[in-house]
Parts: structure tokens; sequence; C-alpha cells
């Protein structure tokens, strides 16, 4: 089942890579943050304080593209969470048909919010990342939780990195792939930091 959520919250920090946003289930208290990029969480921030931009955004474009192909963006559904990383499904309608589209969620939302799409979470994404932060505390403890989960992942494939059997045996494009996953996870992991220290 797919539970309706608002964005509650842009935490922007500086002009770094990483940036937080708080995404809370309209009928209820469930709450957890997603690091997102400094490009897409200024665009949000834009869009809910109606500013615009000259020209079309990279998540504009893909919304105009839509219309232009007499389609329309239904909802948008932070669909799963793997390995720490959270993924989103675009949700477009053309006459009968219903197109299923893999998306960042950064991205899903930013288009999301220059469109005003209904914006969904998956029930299970919400049993694995449960909380009802209603305070400041609790989120505060919430993006500690990530962190820690973050760091057993960093971890686990730091070790496989540094395994020469497992560098012996295996495809260099694999190798790229999980050194590029780890750089992924640390950078999420040095955001929350930056995060938890301006937050106290």
């Amino acid at each position: 089942m797919d539970i309706p959520v608002e964005l509650s919250r842009i935490l922007i920090t500086e002009l770094g890579d990483q940036q937080v946003i708080f995404l809370r289930e309209i009928d209820g208290e469930r709450n957890f943050p997603i690091v997102i990029g400094i490009a897409e969480a200024l665009a949000i921030d834009r869009r809910i304080k109606g500013r615009s931009t000259p020209r079309p955004l990279t998540h504009e474009l893909l919304g105009n593209v839509i219309d232009a192909l007499d389609g329309t963006l239904e909802r948008i559904v932070i669909s799963d969470i793997r390995d720490q990383t959270f993924y989103a499904t675009l949700y477009i309608r053309r006459g009968m048909e219903l197109v299923k589209v893999d998306a960042r969620p950064s991205d899903a939302i930013a288009l999301g919010a220059a469109f005003e799409t209904p914006l969904f979470v998956s029930e299970h994404v919400f049993d694995n990342v449960l909380s009802i932060p209603s305070t400041p505390a609790q989120r505060l403890e919430l993006l500690r939780r990530r962190q820690e989960m973050l760091s057993q992942k960093i971890s686990e494939l730091a070790q496989i990195l540094e395994d020469h059997s497992f560098l012996g045996d295996t495809p260099d494009e694999v190798i790229q792939e999980y050194q590029s996953h780890l750089n992924e996870l640390k950078t999420e992991y040095d955001a929350i930091e930056r995060v938890l220290r301006k937050l106290g």
C-alpha cells in the first residue's frame, strides 16, 4: 500500500553536494529524511516559495516532455529502499496506458514540486525507516540511526574492496560499481554528519 506524504522540511545547510529533506505522512506522524543534491534542494525550495526561473530546469523539462507527449504525471512513489538507497517511481498516464518510470527520489520530488504531483511512500519503505520524530531530538536520532546503518554498509563494502581474492577474480567494471556505490554512501554519511553538527 502507498501512503500519501508531503514535504515537511528542507534543510539546506550549505552550498555543498548533499542536503536533507523530510517527508511526512499526511494522515499520520511518521517522518523520515532523504539526502538529495543541492541543485534539487534549491529547485524544490524555489518552487515552494513561488520563485520562477527564466528557462526550464532539468526536472521542468522532463515535465514539459511528458506534457508534449500527451502524458500526465499522476503520482510519484518512493517505492523502495535497498542497500540504504531510496528508489522512486513515476506513474505517467497516456490514455489507457499507465507507464512506470524508475527515478532518483531527488529528481522525482523536484519534478513533483514543480507540477504539484501527489507524492506517496510505499508502506514497506516506512517499515524500514519507521520512526515518529515529533520533536527535533527525535529527528536527530533518526538521522543518527541512518548514519549508523550507512557506517555498517560502508565498512562491509570497504572490506570487500580490500579482499585480494575478490579483486583478483572480479571484472574491473564490477569493482568500479562497488567503488562507486561506496563513494555514494560515504557522501551521504558526510552530509548527515554536517547536518548533525549544525543541529547539535
